[in-house]
């Protein structure tokens, strides 16, 4: 400007007024969206007042208005115009009681059907300001692949098995899984761990011969790994070194990454190759393995980074790009990366409208397996049967007849048993072999503290068969809940009870018409994990129905509270049966309103024991597994008790599932505005009659699996 000083004054001029103008129109755009949010606010009152504050003062406002704050919670205090976070809470608190008939309580007078949808309908538009043609994806936080993710990745990237559960500390868990965003944190210590993991994995994948040592014929047998990641002939002259491990190592990267990577990074790597190779007595692969490592130890193999669609469209919500979207696609239904036919399918821009096909393949894929496995095992604690504790003998003896003095035995057996067997006298331990002795001679046979291995295998066994079954068969989900049918080998049907089947190979059985079996609640991985050791817990089982099944869990229990058996120490010549128990323990006002939702469903299964048995008897009294919902509705056994299920809760069940499902396909929590979307996700499966292929569709099409908020760039370009 120095050159052209006449210039100089008139573009600073032109600069201010240019300033001005941006900001005088983003004032003007400002007030136009407060005009606008004020229109809406306003909208929102007037259908407030006259829709849904009518059906609040005639169903909800006795006890939570007027002076009346049952539970702590006012509705009358609020109103169209209140959309704080703590009154969106509160909202979806409504909506989640109103759906599954929590609130209002059975007793009382109940909304019609339409009065709940025009309320649910408020709540959505009103309070969380949802706009079903636009839905919010919501947050994505980066995530850390998980040990089971880490371990499927490196098998399908290097073709070799790395034991991730004996190397990695174990995953924080959220939301009931071990795959969320925000608890897969990364400790200075695990960073270690990966570097050193890299290097096992690679000289596991690629080994190199010692130059210094005489060659053996292990050493001339190439692996099928190191064929997969040196396919051709290492060339003899530099240039065409460099350039194919430019090609090896830039492949590798695109892989490993999963998303195109930048020009420089497959020469960057060639050069950290070469400058291994290059070194006397260093071989090829011994760079190649050397920079194969630091891709390994990269945060963008470590990580799952996103980016999003640059034509995906404008906007807040943005489509992912086609390479997200694949990866997204993998680890919901593999838990591992993209194979080449969704990369292929990624690079061409052609897998988003090829979804359904590419869905149907991946199913068919025997690394869909890993949805059983870790959706199942978590969702209903499958994988937990492998660990959980369950004292046998002290099981069975709750199925005899109450004896004083075995009991008192018991008790002493269990104190002596819980000390180190270090510190045990030696009268002590002489009656601990006098007791072991007792027990065996009275049972006849060895006392065993836990279920043995086999019978483990074969109830997660059990679980997971049921889900896959349904799954690819497309059956209804509700066969989840109550069927005709069940997967045993010989050593679980004989636990079960069930004739004629031989072998150890898990198979589909039908059951007899009176089979109190069929469904998930009745399978002994269900049973086993939600009992105590020595005991079943209709508390324990009752919160799991809650939890999984129909979507209400009930609040954490207050601390401090005493042992179930301190509620009633005895009955005459007897201790008391766990109904009789809960039934004390209710008389407590505080305790009461969780174990009315808890009791009755988890007693309609006592008929079970902690081992997943049949039994009629507890201590020779008959057990009464008879109970009434929270909703009214009354039953008089586990099959009743299913059938209400299916009859009156399928919606429930669908929306509990679809919740689930979407929590494990996303990596996060559920929140307000993520309500819309499931509801869509429900209605489809409600259309299509209960199958698992409109859940799944649903999922995957749905706008937090497609889109994400605002725009990121691709890394490293």
């Amino acid at each position: 400007m120095k050159d052209w000083p006449c210039l100089e004054r008139p573009i600073k001029q032109t600069n201010r007024m240019f300033h001005r103008s941006v900001i005088f129109a983003s004032l003007i755009a400002a007030l136009t969206w407060v005009q606008a949010a004020k229109a809406v606010q306003l909208a929102g009152a007037a259908k407030f007042k006259k829709n849904i504050q009518p059906v609040l003062e005639e169903f909800c406002y006795d006890c939570h208005g007027g002076g009346e704050k049952s539970g702590g919670v006012a509705l009358d205090a609020l109103n169209a115009s209140t959309n704080s976070a703590d009154s969106r809470d509160l909202w979806w608190r409504v909506l989640k009681n109103l759906r599954t008939g929590l609130m209002p309580p059975a007793k009382k007078s109940q909304p019609t059907k339409e009065q709940k949808e025009l309320v649910a309908h408020w709540i959505k538009d009103a309070a969380f300001g949802v706009n079903p043609l636009n839905l919010d994806p919501g947050r994505v936080t980066i995530r850390r692949l998980n040990r089971v993710e880490y371990q499927n990745t490196i098998r399908d990237l290097l073709g070799v098995e790395f034991d991730a559960h004996g190397q990695f500390p174990p995953d924080d868990t959220g939301d009931g899984f071990d795959n969320i965003s925000e608890v897969l944190t990364v400790s200075p210590m695990l960073l270690e761990k990966y570097m050193v993991a890299a290097e096992k994995i690679i000289n596991q994948a690629m080994p190199v011969p010692d130059d210094t040592l005489p060659m053996t014929k292990a050493d001339r047998v190439k692996p099928n790994s190191y064929l997969r990641l040196i396919p051709k002939p290492v060339p003899s002259n530099t240039a065409a070194r460099r350039e194919y491990a430019q090609e090896l190592l830039g492949n590798f990267a695109r892989r490993a990454f999963r998303c195109p990577i930048d020009g420089d990074t497959p020469e960057r790597l060639a050069k950290l190759a070469e400058s291994i190779y290059s070194q006397s007595g260093k071989k090829f692969e011994a760079g190649i393995a050397q920079a194969m490592i630091a891709v390994l130890a990269s945060p963008r193999f470590i990580f799952r980074e996103e980016t999003a669609d640059p034509v995906g469209g404008g906007g807040s919500y943005v489509l992912v790009d086609e390479y997200a979207l694949a990866s997204r696609l993998s680890y919901f239904l593999w838990s591992s990366m993209p194979d080449e036919e969704l990369f292929r399918q990624a690079a061409a821009g052609t897998l988003r409208k090829n979804l359904p096909a590419q869905v149907a393949r991946m199913l068919a894929d025997g690394r869909a397996n890993a949805l059983e496995k870790n959706f199942v095992g978590q969702w209903l604690q499958a994988r937990d049967i492998d660990t959980v504790h369950i004292e046998t003998h002290i099981v069975l003896s709750r199925e005899q007849k109450f004896n004083p003095q075995q009991e008192a035995m018991r008790k002493q057996y269990r104190a002596l048993n819980a000390k180190p067997e270090a510190s045990l006298t030696k009268d002590e331990r002489d009656e601990l072999a006098k007791i072991r002795t007792a027990f065996q001679s009275r049972h006849q046979q060895p006392i065993s503290k836990e279920l043995p291995g086999d019978l483990r295998r074969a109830m997660r066994q059990e679980t997971e068969s049921v889900f896959a079954y349904i799954l690819h068969e497309d059956r209804s989900l509700l066969e989840l809940l109550d069927s005709d049918y069940t997967f045993v080998n010989e050593r679980l049907a004989h636990h079960y009870g069930i004739t004629s089947v031989v072998g150890p190979n898990m198979r589909r059985v039908t059951l007899p018409p009176d089979s109190p079996r069929g469904g998930i609640l009745t399978e002994g991985t269900v049973l086993a994990v939600t009992s105590n050791p020595t005991r079943t817990s209709p508390v324990k089982r009752g919160v799991f129905i809650l939890d999984n099944i129909l979507g209400t869990p009930t609040p954490p229990p207050p601390p401090n509270i005493p042992p179930l058996e301190d509620a009633f120490k005895s009955a005459g010549n007897r201790p008391p049966i766990l109904r009789e128990t809960l039934a004390v323990h209710r008389e407590d006002a505080l305790c009461a309103s969780c174990h009315n939702r808890m009791d009755p469903l988890g007693l309609a299964l006592e008929n079970f024991n902690a081992m997943g048995m049949w039994r009629d008897k507890e201590f020779d009294e008959p057990i009464d597994p008879s109970g009434r919902l929270i909703t009214g509705e009354e039953f008089h056994n586990i099959k009743e008790l299913k059938q209400l299920l299916v009859k009156n809760h399928a919606e429930d069940f669908y929306r509990t599932l679809t919740q689930k499902l979407l929590t494990y396909a996303l990596g996060r929590g559920l929140e307000y505005y993520d309500v819309e979307t499931v509801d869509q996700i429900v209605a489809r499966i409600k259309n299509s009659g209960g199958k698992p292929s409109a859940l799944i569709a649903g999922i995957i099409e749905s706008a937090p699996f497609q889109k994400t908020r605002g725009v990121t760039k691709n890394p490293g370009n």
